[in-house]
């Protein structure tokens, strides 16, 4: 997946049927992107409808959301090289074609087990998809007109951190042709068809002139390692923690050894490993991807909780609960914003910190409300604790790739960039493992009916002190980025491409 490679095919001219085409390839591609934007988050506010009409357990709720960000994870980098060997417009047109298949088995599945699964596969086809958009968007585009282009992907990402939610709550409360929850899902199927029809006729195919091989088995190890992991946290509460889970949990400490050591053999034998082992060899970047892994850890925690505690535990509709999160997705695009192009260019690696802990800070009240109020508490009064940890997380997720990156080499820019959010992403499905510890764990598995909302209420507060005491970590490790971002340093430049790319990942 180096993004450094870019072939250079001719740029239509402005004006003429070529240049008319590259506006269409870009719709379809930036749909394609929202379209998994959505569905990361559309997802969660629709948890507890599936837990109510599928009875699904804890574990397997748990695994709806995290089999779809360990597949992704799992795929990132191997898809980003597929479509560097094999043509990004084919791989791409591979992946929206399998991810609205999947998004279709989604919809029409009988019982959780098969919705686990085709969840998984949606996963893994959207990590086909989504690491071809800028891939395609480089191919297609001169250099003095992409700054334009990215500007309509972020806004393409702040509408999908917005709708998600939204839109998720009002197909659940609808109840279209009384389905349910599946619309959630089958709103992709017209999506994807109509990407799949007009890709095959509107983007031009690009191959990278050099690309890496792909490293199948480190893939392998990854995705080993992590189900070593996770499977045991999230089926250890309900099968009383038996010795098996810990064993493999401790297994997977010996698979990620095994997988360091093979990456070294393959790095030296070929050049192309899953995971570029010398980066780790800059500060900044070690500490980076160690703040990426933790924050996806405390997202991944906050989101599903969050969404149990107001269905569940306060009785919310799903709507109700959409639009309460509505001040937290707004102050989050604002502040994205804001911290790119004002205060990171002044202030540097404090804008990042600053984050933390105003994120940390809205998380804080967050709980002394859910404390003071209980099963009362309004939609109203949880505006300001959400809109503090929106500007919280918006000042730091926006700038922190390029702060990660501005000390890369050149020659690894498209690896890192890449490495950057498959561990974001393994992250948050070890965040989402990890509630059957911090939330379900303190709550009891017998529940008579008056007693769910309280208890439910008390889990929250309890994850919520788990993700305040994550930011806290998150914090101190910032304190190894670079004081200033990438162009404010000498020898800035060295990974604009790579940054560019990664930015189409970040959500």
């Amino acid at each position: 997946m180096n993004s450094t490679d870019t072939p250079h095919a001719p740029q239509p001219v402005a004006g003429d049927q070529g240049d008319r085409r590259r506006w269409f390839a870009l719709a379809i591609v930036m749909t394609a992107a929202f379209m998994d934007l959505v569905d990361v988050t559309i997802v969660n506010i629709a948890i507890p409808s599936i837990q109510r009409d599928e009875g699904a357990t804890f574990s397997q709720i748990q695994w709806i959301t995290a089999g779809y960000a360990l597949a992704f994870a799992a795929g990132l980098v191997t898809g980003g090289r597929l479509g560097d060997i094999h043509g990004r417009k084919r791989i791409f047109l591979i992946g929206i074609g399998g991810f609205t298949v999947a998004s279709a088995l989604c919809g029409l599945a009988v019982n959780p087990e098969m919705l686990v699964a085709s969840r998984i596969l949606q996963g893994a086809m959207a990590a086909l998809m989504v690491p071809q958009v800028l891939s395609i968007v480089h191919a297609t585009f001169p250099a003095h007109e992409r700054g334009k282009v990215f500007g309509l992907f972020g806004a393409i990402v702040g509408l999908g951190a917005v709708s998600g939610p939204l839109l998720g709550a009002l197909l659940t409360e609808w109840n279209l042709f009384g389905l349910e929850w599946r619309p959630i899902f089958l709103i992709n199927l017209p999506v994807g068809i109509a990407g799949l029809v007009l890709g095959c006729r509107f983007i031009t195919e690009s191959k990278a002139p050099r690309a890496l091989k792909l490293d199948l088995v480190g893939v392998a190890l990854v995705t080993l390692a992590l189900l070593m992991l996770l499977y045991p946290l999230t089926r250890g509460r309900e099968l009383g923690w038996p010795l098996w889970g810990y064993v493999s949990m401790a297994g997977a400490l010996v698979v990620f050894a095994a997988l360091v050591a093979y990456e070294r053999v393959k790095g030296a034998r070929d050049g192309s490993p899953l995971i570029e082992l010398s980066l780790f060899k800059v500060k900044s970047f070690a500490a980076g991807i160690a703040v990426q892994m933790v924050f996806g850890i405390g997202l991944g925690i906050f989101f599903l909780v969050w969404t149990l505690y107001m269905q569940v535990g306060l009785g919310w509709s799903a709507l109700r609960a959409g639009l309460t999160g509505v001040p937290f997705s707004v102050a989050v695009s604002a502040a994205a914003g804001m911290s790119v192009q004002l205060l990171v260019p002044r202030y540097g690696r404090k804008v990042l910190q600053a984050g933390a802990l105003v994120m940390a800070a809205g998380v804080l009240v967050y709980m002394w409300e859910a404390e003071r109020y209980g099963q009362s508490i309004a939609s109203w009064q949880m505006a300001l604790p959400l809109a503090v940890m929106g500007v919280g997380m918006g000042l730091i997720v926006a700038p922190l790739t390029d702060a990660v990156l501005s000390e890369v080499p050149r020659e690894h820019a498209g690896s890192a960039s890449g490495l950057i959010n498959t561990v974001q992403q393994m992250g948050n499905a070890l965040g989402l493992g990890l509630v059957s510890v911090v939330f379900f764990g303190v709550i009891d598995e017998r529940l008579a009916p008056a007693e769910v909302g309280p208890a439910f209420a008390d889990g929250f507060r309890h994850a919520l002190g788990w993700v305040a005491a994550v930011l806290g970590v998150i914090f101190l490790l910032m304190f190894a980025l670079p004081k200033r971002p990438a162009q404010h340093v000498e020898g800035a430049g060295e990974a604009p491409v790579a940054v560019e790319k990664e930015r189409e990942l970040v959500a």
